[in-house]
């Protein structure tokens, strides 16, 4: 039996950008995109904490520092610069694969940089800290 959890996420972001004309996918700064463990083309699925809008669409890369997160193509129209989202990835695991799973999860701040763990709720995972920010 194959069951589908969290994989990973980045857990209330700030869109920096939307596109509507842009060819679709959300642009994610490299740094967050390691540190959750997103694929470049992955799936994700996006939920708008100010408008409670949930979507999906896949990951292309944004420069690594730059703190991008941006919507493009039809999903622009479903979250504006400065909304707070969850960027969410699931994957496949077997039973006892899924018994020991832990999910990436990364925090950060108003500028999209990871925070350090001490700033989460306890419980959430693998939580990921990159520097001092």
């Amino acid at each position: 039996m194959q069951v589908t959890l969290m994989k990973g996420k980045i857990h209330r972001a700030s869109v920096t950008q939307s596109d509507l004309h842009y060819e679709g996918s959300i642009s994610i700064d490299r740094a967050l995109l390691d540190a959750a463990g997103f694929l470049i083309n992955e799936r994700v699925e996006i939920y708008n904490i100010e408008t409670g809008a949930r979507f999906a669409t896949y990951v292309i890369e944004a420069p690594m520092g730059s703190g991008t997160i941006g919507l493009n193509g039809a999903a622009a129209r479903l979250a504006m610069p400065g909304d707070k989202v969850i960027i969410v990835a699931y994957a496949s695991f077997d039973e006892k694969e899924a018994n020991e799973f832990k999910p990436r999860v990364v925090l950060v701040d108003r500028e999209n940089h990871i925070c350090r763990p001490e700033s989460a709720n306890g419980g959430l995972g693998a939580r990921v800290a990159v520097g001092n920010r």
